[in-house]
């Protein structure tokens, strides 16, 4: 039974020293000369300018979110889609119908729910209280 772990145990070992000797060659090869220009933070070899802790806005975050969850749900349906023309063939026209309806009001309810709380808008006004 322990034979069983032998396998999995040694590509383990394998693989931790593979890593370990692919460290230990770097720390030998690379060269080795920090100074100071090359030890702040850059981008595109640009010197930064200002800080780099900064706020964005949280606008970016939510479009964001919203277009991964749509393009996820977006991409259940392909599935669906290969399977429904085999499904209509076995007589199951009626099921595969509904959940492909069903999954899509889902869809059409989250967005809803999103355009009506104004998340889609880039610029979001803030309620003013009279």
């Amino acid at each position: 039974m322990y034979f069983n772990f032998g396998v999995p145990l040694a590509l383990t070992i394998i693989g931790i020293g593979f890593v370990a000797l692919m460290f230990g060659l770097q720390k030998l090869l690379a060269p080795s000369n920090p100074y100071d220009r090359k030890l702040i933070p850059y981008e595109c070899g640009e010197p930064p300018t200002g800080r780099a802790w900064i706020n964005f806005n949280v606008r970016f975050y939510i479009i964001a979110l919203i277009f991964v969850v749509f393009e996820v749900e977006v991409a259940f349906v392909y599935p669906i889609a290969t399977v429904y023309l085999d499904w209509v063939r076995s007589g199951r026209r009626l099921y595969a119908l509904s959940e492909i309806l069903i999954f899509l009001a889902i869809l059409f309810v989250g967005l809803a729910y999103v355009w009506v709380k104004h998340d889609l808008e880039w610029v979001k006004k803030v309620p003013t209280e009279d």
